[in-house]
Formats: structure tokens, C-alpha cells, sequence
């Protein structure tokens, strides 16, 4: 999901004290594996956390075009959808959107995370969205800030399990 220049995202996780959400919205993610075994990551320029490609759902696509559509756009490949991680819909992850001191949306958010595999493209990051993208180890992701929400998206990922629903 662009956001527009200034804005800021501040997550909440399993925080009694997190505003109560404003909008409940769907995105889409996608889970890609190089043929090494590495993730594709990116750093948002948001909060400046990892994440796998994710954006929300626009009218008139599919979660699979919409995961599909943002992948390109963050990271410059093109994907293909391959299968279900899950859906996560926990209430206890809540998103913040800021302009400068001003509170935008706090959003309850639903994410389909999909499996997909790189059909072209090149790593060209979007910069009003990734700061860089990169193909990470699984053995190294303890390396890298990323959020609990998105961490529990790359763990059932790994996994390779049935789709998760929450």
C-alpha cells in the first residue's frame, strides 16, 4: 500500500493499551522463496521494519492479482500465485497511521498471505515503500526487526503446514 509522503505506521501487537480500530481492511502478502530456500524480504520506510511484499486489497482485483500487483510494485519482480499460507485476522494486531502528529486511521487489519513463486522480473525497490529488498536465509531471520504479526506470516510460511486461519 503507498502511502503518501510523511506518513508513518506504528504497530501494535497483544497491547491492551493500542487505540481502538477505526477501519478493518484486507490485504494480501506474499510468501516467495528463491530457489536457494531465501525469503524475500523488504524494509519498509514506514517503521523501518522487514517484511515480506504486502498491500491492501483494491477494488476490482483478486487477492491473488493484489498480492501479485504489490510484490511488483515494492520489490520489481513479477509472481505468480502458487497456493494459501493462511489468513490472519488476530484483533490483537492493530495499525497506526500518522501524518506528521496526526492520527489518519488506527486499522484492525485481515491479511491473506499467499505463496508464490518469481515468474521475472529484477530487484528494483520501490522507495516510497522499500528502503531495500533482499533474499534472506530462513537461519538468519532473527537477525532482522520485523514485526510479530509478519513473523508469524514467515514461520507458517516455513512451515509449509495446512493454511493457517486466525
Amino acid at each position: 500500500m503507498a502511502m503518501a509522503r510523511g506518513t508513518r505506521r506504528i504497530d501494535h501487537w497483544q497491547d491492551p493499551n493500542a487505540p481502538k480500530p477505526t477501519s478493518r481492511k484486507t490485504s494480501a502478502s506474499v510468501f516467495v522463496l528463491d530457489d536457494e530456500g531465501r525469503l524475500l524480504m523488504l524494509r519498509r520506510v514506514d517503521n523501518d521494519l522487514w517484511t515480506i511484499p504486502t498491500g491492501g486489497v483494491k477494488k476490482g482485483e483478486t487477492v491473488g492479482q493484489a498480492g501479485a500487483r504489490e510484490c511488483h510494485e515494492e520489490t520489481g519482480l513479477h509472481v505468480e500465485v502458487t497456493g494459501l499460507v493462511g489468513v490472519f485476522s488476530t484483533p490483537e494486531h492493530v495499525i497506526v497511521y500518522m501524518h506528521g502528529d496526526k492520527v489518519d486511521e488506527v486499522r484492525q487489519p485481515i491479511n491473506i498471505c499467499l505463496r508464490a513463486r518469481v515468474v521475472g522480473g529484477e530487484v528494483r525497490p520501490d522507495p516510497s515503500e522499500a528502503a531495500e529488498v533482499r533474499w534472506v536465509p530462513p537461519s538468519e531471520l532473527g537477525d532482522y526487526p520485523i514485526h510479530p504479526a509478519l513473523r508469524m506470516r514467515i514461520e507458517h510460511g516455513l512451515a509449509g503446514d495446512e493454511p493457517y486461519v486466525s
